[in-house]
């Protein structure tokens, strides 16, 4: 077996040598096993090395969810290079101050993006850029509702751009990547976050902080290898990255990836894949229970349902209604507090004991202080203040920005800028940003 203290790039390795033919990752019917997985970020591993990625190089990934967004990712990881996701929403001026902060070399891009990808390499550090086409991949005849973004980039001409080198073309080969000597501490993933001021950080996150956090997320999940999870929150963000490319590797789990949201797409992949296990932002719940005929979707497989307050409040009225729609033993309940520079999921909600209104416990291994801003001190139970994190997930600091780093790591502690207050028996309340 695999030393549980490995990155998650050996876990992967390690299904696929015990399982190889499992099914890791199903997209739209289209199906990937452990060992496609581990063969085609193998492949990819090994191009980068051939042109000259080091460890410790950035290599930025501009896509939305799509299987090669984890060939990518973990491709990366296995020669100690760095994960540094750019939201696919961003502008060229917005990728552009990304790629100069890194000085990025290599640039992982969907064909629809490549136009923003053009407006910014001109000037920049980018030598070599990998085209993605969405459609690779999909099947000839898609066991869920495919999204208006994929039935169009079906049709569309598939043309890889002079200057551009093909992904899918460089994944079919058999090549594999020379090892590399890693730690546990080695950074492995950057995370721009905005913060309340300023330009974008980018949080520097250690294989160790990624597998700290994945191993209690997979635990307070109670998800195994015989589990199937629904990805539906973006991969290039934190807490879709949890959910979607770090805990079904670490667990075994088949996971259901799905483009972006769409009710329908939720309820038929539920339904046709028995999903266990779903993360969702709260008014994706709203939406799905107002799919027109859902009631023909059997739900029942559903056991733990986490959800994300974002637009609309998860209240225990909501999760309830939900539980009754989904018609099954599903518990559904406020997912948990976190950020970027903790790599997310700081608490948790106990799953045997909801608190509603509050953003549950803090996972095992994560201490929270809630401190005077002004003069540090610790505040009593049910006093409002700033909240303050320690655990084996803290970030090492921002990429190339020495003061921010000491602003918001102060003697292992992050200081998170958020306003909480911890209740008698240690459940975290959010209240929002002191300053914005």
């Amino acid at each position: 077996m695999t030393n549980p203290d490995q990155p998650l790039h050996e876990h992967l390795r390690q299904h696929a040598r015990s399982r190889p033919d499992r099914i890791a990752l199903i997209w739209y019917g289209a199906t990937l096993t452990w060992a496609d997985l581990d063969r085609a970020s193998d492949a990819f591993a090994a191009r980068l090395q051939a042109l000259g990625v080091q460890k410790g190089e950035p290599v930025v990934l501009f896509l939305n969810n799509c299987p090669q967004y984890l060939v990518a990712h973990y491709g990366i990881q296995k020669i100690g290079a760095i994960v540094c996701p750019c939201g696919p929403l961003n502008k060229a001026h917005e990728l552009g101050y990304q790629v100069g902060d890194l000085k990025a070399r290599v640039i992982v891009a969907a064909s629809d993006l490549l136009p923003v990808v053009d407006q910014v390499r001109a000037g920049s550090t980018l030598a070599h850029v990998f085209a993605v086409h969405y459609a690779d991949g999909l099947p000839d005849a898609p066991t869920i509702d495919l999204p208006a973004e994929l039935t169009a980039a079906r049709q569309a001409p598939r043309a890889v751009p002079a200057g551009c080198e093909d992904f899918e073309a460089v994944t079919r080969q058999d090549a594999r990547p020379a090892p590399v000597d890693l730690s546990l501490d080695d950074v492995a993933l950057m995370t721009y976050t905005s913060g309340t001021t300023g330009l974008p950080k980018g949080a520097m996150l250690s294989f160790g902080n990624a597998l700290f956090k994945t191993t209690v997320t997979a635990q307070s999940a109670e998800i195994g290898a015989d589990d199937v999870a629904l990805s539906v929150a973006p991969l290039y963000h934190i807490a879709g990255m949890l959910m979607g490319v770090n805990v079904p590797v670490l667990a075994g789990a088949t996971q259901v990836l799905l483009f972006r949201f769409d009710a329908a797409a939720v309820l038929q992949a539920i339904d046709r894949y028995k999903v266990t296990h779903w993360y969702s932002i709260a008014p994706m719940n709203l939406a799905c229970m107002q799919v027109p005929g859902a009631e023909r979707y059997d739900l029942k497989s559903l056991r733990r349902n986490p959800v994300t307050s974002f637009g609309i409040t998860f209240t225990e009225a909501l999760a309830q209604k939900w539980q009754a729609f989904a018609g099954g033993a599903c518990i559904s309940c406020e997912a948990a507090y976190g950020l970027s520079e903790t790599h997310t999921m700081d608490t948790g909600m106990p799953f045997d004991a909801i608190r509603w209104g509050t953003h549950g416990k803090p996972m095992p291994g994560v201490t929270i202080r809630i401190i005077d801003p002004d003069t540090g001190a610790e505040q009593p139970a049910g006093e409002l203040g700033e909240i303050t994190l320690m655990s084996p997930g803290n970030f090492k600091g921002y990429w190339n920005k020495p003061e921010a780093t000491k602003a918001t790591l102060q003697n292992g502690w992050v200081h998170t800028g958020d306003m909480g207050k911890l209740d008698a028996e240690g459940y975290l309340t959010f209240i929002g940003r002191f300053k914005e």
